[in-house]
């Protein structure tokens, strides 16, 4: 130790040095920079911390530590909490990342057409108007209330909700009956993903506001209108609506069930989900690094398939058909050799539900790959337990807090 301090510190104050090559190591203090010797005194501490480290390796499970602790702070900084420690050295092994597109890909600003039944609206005297909900309720409450000119309060007031059936993620939509005030009469209304919601239908209103019947030549031109705006990365939902004789009926399981079939169309929207800003660069950056990125998505095919391309995720060139879009329903239905074969080349997963996404994650981890799984609800909940590295994106609820590894606070 005193031959280190000797040749560290002591030995340079003599004079001119050069080590055993003859290069000339120190001028002299009258030639030396500052910057010279605050370099020269870290080059002190951090030779004598590697020889503590060596000589006693008890020290460094909590050099490790303190080390994954000072990042986690670093990282609070940045509105990304750390729930479990082993995850920040785990993230940097990831050779996989399963990332959905709400929230995470893309920004959730939508513009679209509609009218809303689970938002809400209030008036602020500083900024006007203020929208709760999700992302597309409150485009849809948007544009009824600023560009329609709507009066939400009076159109609540003319009807009382007698049910409510909550958006489902398996069929793609939710509803509601309500009854209006002035005649008592009883409807049923609908929204969701256009495919599902015109499956529904058997009507459909023209631009005259009259009621024809929704035949097969009618049905075509819906659904090529569907597929371009899809191809357009706009997300397609349809309102469709009855008047009923009953509120409702009992199913089997004891639940209200609004009616579903005979609808007439009401129209068709689209809503922009602009990409956020940086993630195509984000995206670039971990291919190049070697880590596969791979979108898991409600919508449909062609819808995920233009938001992947935007994004980087795709390229221009790939073909639909060429194994690297599919659908939850088709990768479900492979058996498990296929999956296997298959699930490396696969990118975008389309109409995939959270056991799609599961199933997913666990093929990944069969072939060998470390996976972190981002996700912005609670039913991404099996995902990122079973996921090395389990990302949620602002999410709220226990659930989901008892199994991801870090949380983006900012969403």
């Amino acid at each position: 130790m005193n031959k280190f301090v000797y040749k560290y510190w002591c030995f340079p104050r003599s004079g001119n040095t050069t080590d055993g090559n003859g290069n000339k190591e120190f001028n002299g203090f009258g030639k030396t920079k500052v910057d010279d010797v605050i370099n020269g005194v870290l080059g002190i501490i951090a030779a004598a911390v590697t020889i503590v480290v060596v000589a006693i390796p008890e020290g460094l499970p909590l050099a490790v530590t303190l080390t994954l602790a000072y990042s986690m702070k670093r990282m609070m900084a940045d509105q990304a909490m750390v729930r479990r420690l082993s995850a920040c050295e785990t993230m940097g092994s990831a050779t996989t990342i399963c990332t959905d597109k709400t929230a995470n890909v893309l920004e959730l600003l939508r513009q679209g057409v509609g009218l809303n039944t689970t938002g809400s609206v209030y008036r602020s005297c500083a900024s006007g108007f203020e929208f709760y909900g999700s992302p597309t309720e409150k485009a849809i409450l948007s544009w009824a209330v600023l560009e329609l000119n709507m009066d939400i309060e009076k159109v609540k007031g003319n009807c009382s909700v007698l049910h409510v059936e909550a958006f489902n993620s398996e069929k793609k939509r939710s509803g509601i009956s309500m009854k209006k005030v002035e005649d008592d009469t009883v409807h049923a209304h609908w929204k969701g993903a256009a495919e599902m919601v015109l499956k529904m239908c058997s009507h459909y209103y023209d631009l005259e506001g009259n009621v024809n019947s929704l035949n097969d030549f009618n049905r075509m031109k819906f659904e090529r209108i569907i597929q371009g705006m899809a191809a357009s990365s706009l997300r397609c939902i349809a309102f469709a609506h009855t008047q009923v004789l009953k509120a409702g009926h009992v199913n089997p399981n004891g639940q209200q069930k609004i009616q579903d079939n005979g609808l007439t169309l009401l129209g068709l929207i689209g809503l922009k989900d602009p990409c956020r800003p940086g993630v195509k660069t984000a995206v670039e950056d971990c291919q190049y690094a070697g880590v596969n990125v791979k979108m898991i998505t409600g919508d449909n095919v062609f819808t995920a398939r233009a938001i992947a391309t935007e994004c980087g995720i795709l390229k221009m060139t790939e073909e639909i058909d060429n194994g690297s879009v599919v659908e939850g329903v088709e990768f479900r239905n492979y058996t498990e050799e296929e999956r296997m074969e298959k699930v490396d080349k696969i990118c975008v997963m389309a109409r995939s539900s959270p056991s799609d996404k599961l199933l997913m994650v666990q093929c990944l981890k069969k072939k060998g790959h470390v996976v972190a799984v981002t996700g912005d609800g609670t039913n991404d909940a099996p995902a990122l337990k079973e996921a090395d590295i389990g990302l949620s994106m602002g999410i709220q609820g226990t659930e989901v807090e008892q199994r991801d590894d870090f949380e983006r606070r900012d969403g």
